[in-house]
């Protein structure tokens, strides 16, 4: 007998009436002859009236007290959901996260996921029961109550789907599925039949809303097809899976993340050990860096901007001014900080771009065309970032959603009638027992990488107005150079650095096109560097583990190489360093990650 995972959001238990709707649907799946567990979120808004309550008794909660206050509303969900199911004629039981055996770390109000027991769950499945599930919510090894943070009920219900083996997990919301960009935002965005992992990890990170970017990190870790469908629907919604709704198209969705904010560190020392310093005390207040630009330094300085979301910025400046006095002897009085919390960040997202060129040139037209003047550059392999005032930022949406034609099905895509309609069986029996063991969530990286196959040109003294990336990049795509990394630095002074790598045997043809840019009034000076290494850490939502940077940078720092650039994605930590410091770094990136790799 298949079986199936259903998670109902707050929205749609937010009333009885809703309840019992979705009661109906646990039921059908049951007639259909699946077993089915349901997990459930609290009902409506009561999550932000508890926190309220909260607030009126104190304004610094203690955080184990928060997670026994929070924990009460996924509570009173489950009770109401078996009651409804009961009413209707049919088995049912609720069960608490602790109940279910949801072991996490002691982490209040952002736990992680230890392991998960199914002797219970599978147990009262087979007596027939509809087994209800709290979301949001474990133990930890003193039997305390935690919770999970944002989008922890979406979490709770993939991991169950993983370690039951389910055919696969439902995601029941507010909304039809996943869209090429949010339709709230652009009416005329398009539902999409099917996703890959890859894609909505990065979609999810960005703010897309649908699912938060932990539970696409279980479905992708453990193999677990997740479909996303409206709870006031039959529509069958869209598939989250392997394989993307059409692999040749350069991008399949695009995401406004509309609360960030940045900050500027200008004149860091450039010399080897100085991104640890700067991003580990970030990663030890586990504040989430987002979008992270260093550029090639110069004169013995290099300026690194990054983002965080706008709620964190004061604790994030806290740690940089702490960061920088720790500085001392390293020329660390001329450092300056600056940060802005009105902007906004732009992305463009498929797995497409990897193997096409111009993608980046199309999207830097299409927003120099709309006169956003972009104030950051980061590309990772399927995703280019850019940060804009966030005044901009809805026009920019759509300035690159029409630029892709994301309105319109592209040829060779995938249908709804062209996707699996039946359950996928998840084929994961080892990699969940070896992860039950260490940590479901702990970090899981693929490989450690070194690409030094590749050449740099680095850009100073480029103007601030829009369309002068466009141009930069048109000329490139004309002399059909293959773009690798990019990074823009933060506007000082009216002017930014910006760097791209290219294949070392283009250098010459991307040297001759770039010495162009200086006549046009470009850019004022080029830096050519012939030899550069890549190292790359790929893993599963690396984003979310903020160790990750802090490794990396200590590694790096223990053999004393110096980072030129870097960027990240939610799949890949990219660094650039000398060339002759290639195969060392490696070396060291792969003993410091050994124990990660699964």
């Amino acid at each position: 007998m298949s079986l199936v995972v259903q998670k109902f959001g707050g929205t749609s238990v937010a009333d009885c009436e809703k309840i019992l709707a979705a009661a109906r649907k646990a039921i059908r799946a049951q007639q259909e002859g699946h077993q089915v567990v349901m997990v459930v979120s609290a009902m409506g808004k009561n999550t932000d009236m508890l926190v309220d309550l909260a607030g009126q008794i104190t304004e610094n909660p203690p955080a184990r007290e928060m997670d026994m206050l929070l924990s009460t509303g996924e509570q009173v969900s489950v009770a109401l959901m078996a009651m409804a199911i009961h009413s209707l004629g049919y088995k049912a039981i609720s069960l608490t996260g602790g109940q279910i055996g949801i072991r996490t770390d002691s982490s209040h109000t952002k736990a992680r996921i230890r392991s998960i027991s199914t002797e219970r769950v599978k147990q009262l499945l087979d007596q027939g029961y509809i087994v209800i599930a709290a979301g949001f919510q474990g133990i930890d090894e003193e039997f305390n109550i935690t919770t999970l943070g944002r989008g922890g009920s979406d979490t709770t219900a993939v991991a169950l789907a993983a370690v039951l083996q389910a055919d696969q997990c439902e995601i029941y919301t507010d909304v039809d599925g996943v869209y090429t960009t949010d339709p709230r935002v652009l009416p005329e965005a398009r539902l999409c039949a099917q996703v890959s992992y890859e894609e909505m990890l990065e979609l999810a990170s960005l703010g897309a809303g649908v699912m938060h970017s932990r539970s696409i990190e279980f479905g992708k870790k453990f193999g677990v097809p997740i479909r996303v469908r409206s709870s006031f629907s039959d529509y069958p919604g869209s598939l989250i899976a392997t394989d993307s709704e059409a692999p040749n198209m350069p991008v399949s969705g695009c995401a406004l993340t509309k609360d960030e904010a940045r900050i500027t560190v200008i004149g860091v020392p450039d010399v080897p050990g100085v991104s640890r310093r700067l991003f580990q005390p970030l990663a030890e207040r586990k504040i989430t860096i987002d979008m992270v630009v260093q550029n090639v330094g110069m004169d013995g300085k290099a300026n690194v901007s990054f983002t965080v979301p706008r709620k964190e910025l004061k604790l994030a400046l806290k740690s940089v001014h702490e960061s920088i006095a720790g500085l001392s002897g390293d020329g660390a009085d001329r450092v300056e900080v600056h940060s802005d919390d009105l902007v906004s960040k732009v992305s463009a997202v498929g797995l497409g771009m990897a193997t096409q060129v111009g993608v980046a040139n199309r999207m830097f037209r299409a927003l120099a065309d709309a006169q956003i003047n972009l104030q950051m550059i980061t590309t990772s392999e399927i995703k280019i970032s850019v940060l804009v005032s966030r005044e901009q930022a809805l026009t920019a949406v759509r300035a690159v959603h029409q630029a892709f034609e994301l309105a319109q099905l592209p040829a060779g895509a995938v249908t709804e009638a062209q996707v699996p309609t039946g359950l996928k069986p998840v084929n994961a029996v080892d990699v969940v027992a070896r992860l039950q063991r260490v940590g479901m969530e702990d970090l899981m990286i693929h490989e450690v990488m070194l690409d030094d196959t590749q050449a740099a040109i680095s850009l100073s003294g480029v103007p601030n107005r829009s369309g002068v990336a466009a141009a930069i990049f048109q000329k490139l795509a004309d002399a059909h150079v293959f773009i690798d990394m990019i990074v823009q630095s933060y506007f000082t002074d009216e002017n930014a650095n910006l760097t791209f790598t290219v294949p070392r045997d283009q250098l010459a043809t991307a040297s001759k096109v770039a010495e162009s840019f200086v006549a046009e009034g470009l850019a004022s000076h080029i830096q050519r560097f012939p030899m550069i290494a890549k190292l790359c850490v790929s893993g599963i939502g690396l984003r979310s583990h903020t160790s990750v940077g802090s490794l990396l940078f200590e590694a790096l720092a223990e053999a004393n190489i110096n980072i030129r650039m870097m960027n990240t994605s939610e799949m890949r930590f990219n660094v650039v360093v000398d060339g002759s410091d290639g195969q060392l770094g490696l070396q060291a990136l792969r003993q410091t990650f050994g124990e990660y790799v699964r």
